[in-house]
């Protein structure tokens, strides 16, 4: 399957470390579209306008090409809010992460009956979750 791995990148990289090894946990069975998410060297300043746009490109051809949408929604980002959205009007299944210990979940999302929300407290609860689906 091709999977769609969203977390925040300039909304906060305190998870980067955990979006790396959820990635190359999926990469043993999938293919992620998204890997430099879990890039720690990736950047997370703001680009110009041109740098801005074929993101935006990039990232919404990679969400009409996916199987699924895994998103680890701990750190809050209007662009994760904006890819699972843009997940749900194309129909792709959604898969939400979160720790309710460290945060709480959007109402828009948690109330959504579209989303599959999963809670979790450990990297190790994590990647046991995301084996189940």
């Amino acid at each position: 399957m091709k999977i769609y791995f969203a977390g925040s990148i300039r909304g906060g990289q305190s998870d980067t470390a955990l979006y790396h090894e959820v990635i190359e946990h999926i990469k043993q069975k999938d293919t992620v579209l998204t890997e430099q998410v879990g890039d720690v060297y990736h950047s997370a300043k703001e680009g110009s306008f041109r740098d801005d746009a074929r993101i935006y490109e990039q990232d919404t051809a990679w969400l009409r090409q996916c199987d699924m949408v895994i998103a680890e929604c701990t750190t809050p980002s209007l662009g994760v809010g904006y890819e699972l959205a843009y997940a749900e009007k194309l129909n792709k299944p959604v898969h939400i992460f979160y720790r309710p210990s460290v945060c709480s979940l959007s109402a828009m999302l948690k109330g959504n009956p579209y989303f599959h929300i999963h809670a979790y407290e450990t990297k190790k609860e994590l990647l046991a979750l995301i084996d189940e689906i």
